[in-house]
């Protein structure tokens, strides 16, 4: 089964596919040289029976027979034919044995059937030859073996096997040796993808540093994974957090109302009772709704409706909401803006996010304090950051304040349900900003945007700044 698997892998298929049309190349490759090499020989062979033909027609009679013999003798190879005959075909000097009948004398050099005249020659052949009537009338024939080619033919033949052969095998076995490489990684990735599958969140596939697809599209399942790990981890405490945040709410509807109807002697006292009742009704009211707002925000179903959101009018808006609440409790609220920043964004979404961040930095702050909107941006991101004189958060809780109905104990006698920086999360998340949750002491909470798609108008009171010098620790 292994060896039928291995025949009929895509690799191994391709590879032979692509040495089948390599062989096929070279092939037409070799004839095409050999069709070139053989038309340059019988043409350069043309030349020379010409160039001969004609400098021994030039030859006095006397020193015709002799240049005759003397061009046969220089013959090593037994290619070469020349013959001088007299007017009534008898032979005068040379190795032809009888005149041609189909040579036309006088006319280009053409293929022609020659008798050797010799024991040891071949004595019946087709050479080109050439011939021309003297004054004198005798009849002198040049002619040449062109056989050689034949020789040129099975020397490219064996260059052909010897060459093209090996190649096609050497194909081959790289394309079974990928094939195999593949299939054993293909075998590494299912038995880890069935741990996975089985519950072993931790699992990652192989993960190399080459910069083949394998390793890519590892790298990316591996990010997958770690997404999917933090979310199933964020998610499985969710549950029991819920049931928590919900049962003590619950527990003290029931029990004002147990004892109202009890207790309660007079019409006030029943309303006082009903009124706490629904105090803790609509506390877990608010934590399912915070709920559904969280899964509509991840969702991403708000992108569809993104546009063009000034951050400056936001900031200002978050500030007028929030100052009365400030003022009741002695703590001064301003907002300072470089210069008016338009980002591609949900505007309620983003006006929910920086109010989140407004509302934990009045509720946290002591009175006589002061919380601080700024807005800052060059030309390839903007920054807001909103910043108290509280107690801030704890390096330690950093992380942990992003996670559903995360409370800390100095938070616990505070009211909220401990959704309110989650939300935020979401949101800018599914903007893509990023945001960062500065040290104590005080708090400071930034919001980096840095979109493609921010757009400056320079406000006319205040002066520009560099983002980039606003970013160092305060």
């Amino acid at each position: 089964m292994r060896q039928i698997q291995f025949i009929r892998s895509n690799t191994f298929l391709w590879a032979a596919a692509i040495a089948a049309t390599l062989a096929l190349f070279v092939a037409a490759l070799f004839a095409f040289i050999y069709w070139k090499i053989d038309d340059y020989l019988i043409m350069r062979s043309d030349r020379m029976i010409a160039t001969q033909l004609n400098f021994m027609a030039e030859l006095p009679p006397g020193r015709l027979i002799d240049a005759i013999s003397d061009h046969l003798k220089q013959d090593s190879r037994g290619v070469q034919y020349a013959g001088l005959f007299d007017a009534a075909g008898t032979r005068l000097a040379g190795n032809i044995a009888r005149l041609p009948s189909k040579l036309d004398f006088g006319g280009p050099v053409r293929s022609v059937r020659l008798i050797r005249d010799g024991p040891s020659a071949v004595h019946d052949a087709v050479v080109k030859a050439a011939g021309r009537r003297l004054g004198d009338g005798h009849i002198l024939v040049i002619g040449r073996n062109v056989d050689e080619t034949r020789e040129i033919s099975i020397v490219v033949g064996q260059a052909l096997l010897l060459g093209l052969l090996p190649a096609f095998c050497l194909c081959l076995l790289a394309g079974a040796w990928l094939s195999v490489r593949a299939q054993r990684r293909v075998e590494q990735v299912n038995q880890r993808v069935q741990r996975i599958v089985a519950g072993d969140l931790r699992e990652r596939l192989p993960q190399t540093n080459a910069d083949d697809p394998f390793a890519r599209l590892a790298r990316i399942v591996n990010g997958m994974l770690d997404e999917m790990e933090t979310t199933i981890n964020a998610l499985a405490g969710v549950g029991n957090d819920i049931a928590h945040d919900l049962r003590t709410p619950l527990t003290r509807a029931r029990l004002a109302l147990e004892r109202g109807r009890t207790h309660a002697a007079t019409l006030e006292d029943l309303q006082d009772i009903v009124d706490k009742a629904m105090a803790g009704i609509d506390q877990s009211l608010a934590i399912i709704t915070a709920l559904l707002r969280l899964a509509e925000i991840e969702s991403s179903s708000r992108t569809a409706g993104f546009g063009d959101v000034a951050l400056d009018e936001i900031l200002r808006q978050v500030c007028d909401v929030y100052e009365p609440i400030a003022e009741d409790k002695d703590i001064d609220i301003d907002v300072e803006i470089d210069r008016k920043v338009q980002v591609r964004g949900d505007r309620d979404l983003l006006f929910e996010a920086v109010a989140n961040l407004v509302d934990n930095a009045v509720k946290f702050t002591p009175a006589g304090g002061r919380v601080t909107l700024e807005l800052m941006s060059d030309d390839r991101a903007a920054l807001v950051r909103v910043s108290d004189t509280g107690p801030g958060i704890g390096e330690s809780e950093r992380e942990a304040v992003l996670r559903r109905f995360y409370r800390s104990d100095k938070m616990r006698n505070t009211p909220g349900v401990g959704l309110g920086l989650s939300l935020v999360a979401a949101i800018l998340k599914l903007h893509g900003f990023c945001l960062t949750i500065c040290p104590a002491p005080g708090g400071r909470v930034e919001i980096l945007a840095t979109t493609g798609a921010i757009s400056h108008e320079a406000a006319a009171s205040a002066p520009v700044r560099s983002l980039h010098a606003s970013l160092a620790p305060m």
